[in-house]
C-alpha cells in the first residue's frame, strides 16, 4: 500500500504547485511527463519551507521551522514520512542523488528570514541568493539531466545564473511586500524609501548579466526539459521588461504582475519559437 501512499504524496506537491504558482506550474506542465512529477516535489518542498517564514506570522515560526527541518532529516534518513510533501521530495532526492549541501544551503537562507530584516553587504546578498534560489535551480538540474554528473557540472554554473535572476526579479516585483509587510531589504547599498530610476536600472541591469549566461544553459539542456525551463525564462523576461518600464515609485508601491491572458500569450510564442527551432 506504500505506493498508494507515494501517489497521494505526489499530487500534494502537484496541488501545492498549482495552487501557489500559476507561472511555475505552467512551465512545470511543459517539461517532459518523465521529470514533470520530480520537479513538482522539489517545489512543494521550497514552497512549503517558504511559507513557514514568510506567511505564518500569527504563529511561532521558529518552533515550526525547527519541527519542519527535523522531519526532513527524518524523511532524508528513513526514505518515508508521514508529510506527504517530504515524502516526495525525500523520493526525488534519492533518485537522482542530490546533494545534501544544496539542500542544507536552502534551509540556511530559509532560517535566515526568521531573523534577518537587512542585508548590507554584496557578501551577505550572494549568500542569501545562492541558498534561496541557486541550490534550486541545482536541484532541478539533476532532475532535468537525470543525474549525469557530466552534464550537471557542464550546466551547473548556468543554472545558478538563472536561479539568481529569477529570484532578484522577484526581489524587485515583491519590493513592496518584503519591505512593509516583512521589513526586509534584500538589497544591498539601496534605499527602498527612495530607490530612483537609477538605482532600479541598476538592479535590472545586473538582472539581465544573470539572464544572458542562463540562456546559455537553457541551449544545451536535454529535450525533456529545454521547452519548460524556456517557458520560465520567457516569463521572467517579461516581468522584468514590465518592471523596466515601471517607474521606481510605482514598483515601491504595488506589486507588478503578468496577467494570466499574458502567460499563455508567452506560452503560445515561446511554443512557436521552439517549434521553428528558433531556441538556439
Amino acid at each position: 500500500m506504500k505506493i498508494l501512499f507515494d501517489s497521494v504524496s505526489h499530487r500534494c506537491s502537484k496541488t501545492v504547485t498549482q495552487s501557489y504558482s500559476t507561472s511555475f506550474s505552467l512551465a512545470t506542465k511543459m517539461l517532459s511527463p518523465t521529470i514533470r512529477q520530480d520537479i513538482y516535489n522539489i517545489y512543494g518542498f521550497v514552497r512549503l519551507a517558504d511559507e513557514i517564514v514568510d506567511s505564518f506570522h500569527d504563529y511561532e515560526k521558529e518552533s515550526l521551522f525547527n519541527r519542519f527541518e527535523q522531519s526532513l532529516e527524518q524523511a532524508l534518513a528513513e526514505r518515508i514520512s508521514l508529510n506527504p510533501i517530504l515524502n516526495s521530495f525525500q523520493e526525488t532526492v534519492h533518485a537522482y542523488d542530490i546533494d545534501r549541501a544544496l539542500i542544507a544551503a536552502f534551509m540556511k537562507s530559509m532560517r535566515m528570514d526568521l531573523t534577518k530584516k537587512v542585508y548590507l553587504s554584496e557578501e551577505e546578498y550572494h549568500e542569501y541568493i545562492y541558498g534561496s534560489a541557486d541550490v534550486v535551480g541545482l536541484m532541478c538540474l539533476k532532475v532535468f539531466v537525470k543525474g549525469d554528473a557530466e552534464k550537471y557540472e557542464a550546466l551547473k554554473e548556468a543554472a545558478m545564473h538563472l536561479g539568481s535572476a529569477f529570484q532578484k526579479v522577484n526581489f524587485l516585483r515583491d519590493l513592496k511586500a518584503d519591505y512593509e509587510g516583512l521589513d526586509r531589504t534584500y538589497f544591498p547599498n539601496t534605499n527602498l524609501e527612495a530607490l530612483d530610476e537609477a538605482s532600479k536600472q541598476q538592479i535590472i541591469a545586473d538582472i539581465e548579466n544573470d539572464f544572458h549566461l542562463g540562456y546559455k544553459g537553457i541551449l544545451q539542456l536535454p529535450a525533456e526539459a529545454k521547452f519548460g525551463v524556456f517557458m520560465a525564462y520567457r516569463y521572467y523576461r517579461r516581468l522584468l521588461k514590465k518592471l523596466s518600464k515601471t517607474p521606481a515609485i510605482e514598483i515601491r508601491k504595488t506589486r507588478i504582475r503578468v496577467p494570466n491572458y499574458e502567460k499563455f500569450g508567452i506560452l503560445t510564442r515561446s511554443y512557436v519559437k521552439y517549434q521553428l527551432k528558433l531556441v538556439r
